[in-house]
């Protein structure tokens, strides 16, 4: 039996938590006080995922850089393949938030859109 430490991101407490692992199978999640904790220790030992945040350049705008994020979130493993794609992007004014920057970012499924106006 394996067993793995986190703190829980899951709301502001940050808990400690314990996750038993049978091989890949989760066995246990213990140290969490609400059921949020339970559920990101889970996903996190299985199949650990992140938001990306970033800026890329603008041409035209009010401001030089706006900054972006996935639309949602993307496995851990492809981080590196999303930044390396954002690099040297650079967008049209003008920009809107949700705008899609990056279709398909690193072939995650997933947008890289505008957190701003630009």
């Amino acid at each position: 039996m394996e067993k793995r430490e986190l703190i829980c991101i899951g709301c502001p407490m940050g808990c400690p938590l314990t996750v038993e692992m049978n091989g890949k199978e989760v066995v246990s999640v213990s140290g969490n006080t609400c059921k949020r904790g339970a559920t990101y220790a889970e996903k996190e030992v299985t199949n650990p995922t992140r938001i990306v945040t970033s800026t890329v350049r603008v041409l035209g705008g009010t401001a030089e850089m706006v900054s972006v994020k996935t639309a949602e979130d993307i496995p851990k493993a492809k981080i590196f393949d999303c930044v390396k794609a954002l690099k040297g992007i650079t967008v049209n004014a003008p920009v809107q938030i949700g705008d899609v920057i990056l279709a398909d970012v690193a072939g995650t499924g997933v947008n890289i859109v505008a957190t701003k106006n630009a």
